[in-house]
């Protein structure tokens, strides 16, 4: 999955190298600065997907204080729900300045709703109903199991959504929406590191510690 955005960061540094190495003029080195590739489609889909993921993420890491959560996961999640919620800022802030559509950008959930297929627009990593029930019925111990492992999952998809997103021909090139999508998958990279290490270090399931 890395190659895709290894190969823009590369193709990027080297663009900024040449012109470096060029020493072009000062009112050209302006003018370039101020021309950015547009933005696509994708961009815009990219964006508005991730609203959608982000919400899932600050809705069931809201969850922790009730949930009887360990002190690690209490941090964990604070830093998830305030992290997240600036980003869905930014990123409705993105789609009003290139006046696309902006989501609400927050996520709904009901215990025991009957919501068959949830549909995430094709979002990978997103919780099922199933699976929110399951995690909001949780307390203690289970709960940050579950949590854990159910926020690996999600993390995994966002940064298949970036892979998404650098896979396609002409995107993720505009300079927010580049800066943006390397931010979401070097963060979170790094924070399904972090939850898989807590994960294995948890006690064993059922061993009522």
């Amino acid at each position: 999955m890395k190659t895709a955005i290894q190969h823009t960061l590369r193709a990027v540094l080297a663009g900024l190298a040449i012109a470096a190495g060029r020493g072009a003029p000062a009112a050209a080195q302006s003018v370039a600065s101020n021309t950015h590739p547009p933005y696509t489609p994708a961009d815009a889909q990219f964006m508005t997907g991730m609203i959608g993921h982000h919400a899932q993420a600050v809705l069931i890491a809201g969850w922790a204080p009730t949930h009887g959560a360990s002190p690690s996961i209490l941090l964990l999640c604070e830093r998830i729900v305030a992290g997240q919620g600036d980003e869905i800022d930014l990123m409705k802030r993105w789609l009003s300045d290139f006046g696309e559509p902006v989501p609400e950008g927050k996520a709904h959930y009901m215990s025991g709703m009957d919501m068959g297929d949830m549909d995430h627009g094709g979002m990978p990593g997103m919780l099922s109903q199933a699976q929110l029930e399951q995690l909001d019925a949780a307390r203690g111990p289970e709960f940050d199991r579950l949590f854990l492992t159910f926020m690996i999952q999600h993390h995994k998809g966002a940064i298949v959504m970036v892979d998404k997103l650098f896979g396609t021909q002409g995107a993720g090139e505009e300079e927010r929406s580049f800066r943006f999508a390397s931010d979401v998958y070097a963060d979170q990279t790094t924070e399904i590191d972090r939850m898989q290490k807590m994960l294995a270090a948890l006690p064993p399931s059922g061993s009522g510690q």
